[in-house]
């Protein structure tokens, strides 16, 4: 019987720690871009606008951190896409910025998917709504809309060419 006991509460607490349970109670909410080699480092280029975007893929991690409200690489809050683009070193540039809400709109105007890694949600723009919001770009329709700073959202970072 004790055996039992013991077994069973081996199982629980490691079934609880694999889940993801709260091992430390004072995480942050904000996690680091993970250190991944990304060696094809596609781009998008717009003749018309001169333009340079980003099209890394998202992974699996950062599609979680966009359903959970969460800022991990290419997902986050306002502040954290800023940074994230201020701070990008890709395809051999590190003069990356946060696109406007404009530059969003026209390119998700072109017709069909421009992009390899694509994901249908809003992206953020560097264009400020009213206080303490921001403009997002939703790609399916193009179309602008204001959101919370603080609420995570995809990004995709682009530089002139």
């Amino acid at each position: 019987m004790k055996n039992t006991v013991i077994a069973l509460g081996l199982l629980f607490a490691s079934t609880w720690l694999i889940a993801g349970g709260d091992v430390h109670s004072k995480l942050s909410s904000v996690a680091g871009v993970p250190a991944v080699i990304d060696t094809e480092q596609k781009v998008y280029t717009t003749d018309d606008t001169n333009l340079i975007w980003q099209d890394s893929p998202y992974m699996i991690a950062e599609d979680s951190a966009y359903k959970n409200d969460k800022s991990l690489g290419k997902v986050g809050t306002h502040a954290h896409a800023t940074q994230y683009c201020a701070h990008l070193h890709y395809a051999g540039h590190n003069d990356w910025r946060l696109p406007t809400s404009d530059e969003l709109m026209q390119l998700h105007h072109i017709e069909g998917q421009v992009f390899v890694n694509f994901r249908g949600n809003d992206f953020w723009s560097a264009s400020p709504a009213t206080e303490g919001r921001y403009y997002v770009v939703f790609t399916a329709d193009a179309y602008k809309f204001a959101r919370n700073k603080r609420q995570s959202n995809y990004i995709r970072c682009v530089r002139n060419k």
